[in-house]
């Protein structure tokens, strides 16, 4: 029996898949949205990772567990709620899985887990965590979970640490916030890109990376999953080539940006929609370009597929699920 936390998210709904496709016995904590894997051969379990007895549920007689529940925000003043679910939350899958028996624990990190800069050097599993209060409270939640993990190899726990870039790809449901910016490109409902970039990986590669780590990595390891930086403008022009939508008319330099954040705030409250420009969204464009996935590649066998592939299916996925409306 294999359980994922977190299952009804973007990466959770392509493990699940991966795995049942392959004859596992797959069994998914759920949250609250099932999208993501109605109508699959699973068993699914409503539970929240803060609740002790609904992961007891979940983690009796499963071998392998793949923790991905999690809060992700683009918010700079919430550390409780990150602290809550992804620092306590983590703390609660490891006491579980020692005290069900799991036999291995593949937690899901962050790139955001783990210090950017310096900038003009290569960035890869060796890098300090991110735990300053200068960083990001969704950055400092996943480093200190992180931690959680290693406090609970030193109590026997065999586990194994994935840290994934930003992730994109085929069935993203809810979507994510990614997701959600790709859809307004293609709908012609982003009145100006932002100079910068992030290394996005293709979460079927990412899942494919992950299930060879649970195969065959020793205890303990760590795996920067990694897949191609590509600027917004570059995104932007290939959705523009794969759709009808025209390209918007201005790119701010990112100075400028962060200028109009209060301007974008309002206007998203007035518009009761999401607020996808942040300043923790922009400071993540200034990310490292030189992202290093030789680890995984050397003793997994990781390889990334070309970005251009990647997003052509995302935008056609969005496109025959109606998430895309032109």
């Amino acid at each position: 029996m294999i359980v994922i936390t977190g299952a009804a998210g973007l990466m959770g709904g392509n493990l699940a898949r991966t795995l049942i496709a392959d004859g596992q016995r797959v069994r998914g904590l759920i949250y609250q949205d099932l999208r993501a894997v109605e109508g699959l051969d699973i068993q699914l379990i409503q539970g929240d990772i803060l609740d002790q007895v609904s992961l007891h549920n979940a983690f009796h007689g499963a071998e392998t567990v793949y923790h991905l529940a999690a809060s992700i925000s683009l918010a700079q003043s919430n550390w409780s709620n990150m602290e809550a679910t992804n620092v306590t939350g983590t703390r609660n899958v490891v006491e579980a899985c020692l005290t069900c028996g799991v036999r291995r624990l593949i937690h899901i990190s962050s790139i955001h887990a783990l210090q950017q800069e310096p900038f003009d050097q290569p960035l890869d599993e060796t890098r300090p965590l991110a735990q300053s209060p200068k960083h990001p409270p969704y950055d400092r939640s996943k480093a200190y979970a992180e931690l959680e993990i290693q406090k609970g190899l030193q109590h026997g726990l065999d586990a194994v640490i994935i840290n994934p870039t930003g992730i994109i790809g085929p069935n993203d449901f809810k979507p994510s916030y990614f997701g959600k910016a790709l859809i307004a490109i293609a709908e012609g409902r982003t009145p100006a890109l932002v100079k910068g970039g992030f290394d996005w990986a293709d979460v079927r590669d990412v899942v494919a990376g992950t299930i060879a780590a649970a195969q065959l990595a020793p205890t303990g390891a760590k795996y920067l999953l990694s897949g191609h930086w590509r600027s917004v403008t570059d995104i932007a022009r290939q959705i523009v080539a794969l759709t009808s939508c025209s390209l918007p008319r201005l790119t701010l330099p990112l100075w400028l940006a962060y200028l109009g954040l209060p301007v974008i705030r309002a206007i998203s409250t007035i518009n009761a929609k999401e607020l996808l420009y942040t300043r923790f969204s922009l400071n993540a464009l200034k990310s490292n370009q030189h992202i290093s996935h030789a680890h995984a590649t050397h003793n997994l066998g990781y390889r990334p597929r070309p970005f251009e592939e990647t997003l052509a299916d995302t935008i056609n996925w969005f496109t025959q699920s109606d998430h895309i409306n032109v």
